[in-house]
């Protein structure tokens, strides 16, 4: 199993330590559930990716169950959602899509989370803290956000 490779945050507090104390890499953060077949397929994108990715990057799946503060938060309603930080900073990304806070779904390549991840380093290495998607649009997942007044 992918998830078995990657390392697993668990609580709010273990999450916070990440985004707080990781420099100078890009913060993948996965949001899912391991037995979701999406979930499943991304997990072996970014297990894959990991080696190849160390020096610019450091990837952590989180189980959007035992997260509930966080996943208010970030307002992930569809999973898996993949959030990007860099140096606590939340590092947002325009897909083409509504949404610029996370990627929901999986990566169709891995070479895609790559060129992504390469894109996020780069610019927020530069202070960005919005880049542009290097992913063909036809490989980026459509979804219509609906939203509620509560």
């Amino acid at each position: 199993m992918a998830a078995l490779l990657l390392k697993k945050l668990t609580t709010k507090a273990e999450i916070d330590n990440a985004i707080k104390t990781t420099e100078d890499l890009v913060l993948v953060m996965r949001f899912g559930r391991d037995e979701e077949a999406t979930c499943l397929q991304l997990d072996n994108i970014l297990a894959k990716s990991n080696d190849e990715l160390a020096k610019m990057a450091a990837i952590y799946i989180v189980d959007v169950d035992t997260v509930d503060m966080y996943k208010r938060y970030f307002d992930i309603t569809l999973i898996p959602a993949t959030i990007f930080f860099f140096n606590g900073e939340h590092i947002k990304v325009d897909y083409g899509t509504q949404d610029h806070t996370k990627f929901i779904g999986s990566f169709k390549t891995k070479q895609d989370f790559i060129d992504l991840v390469e894109v996020i380093y780069r610019g927020a290495m530069k202070g960005k803290v919005m880049v542009t998607s290097p992913i063909d649009q036809a490989n980026i997942p459509k979804y219509e956000l609906l939203y509620k007044d509560i």
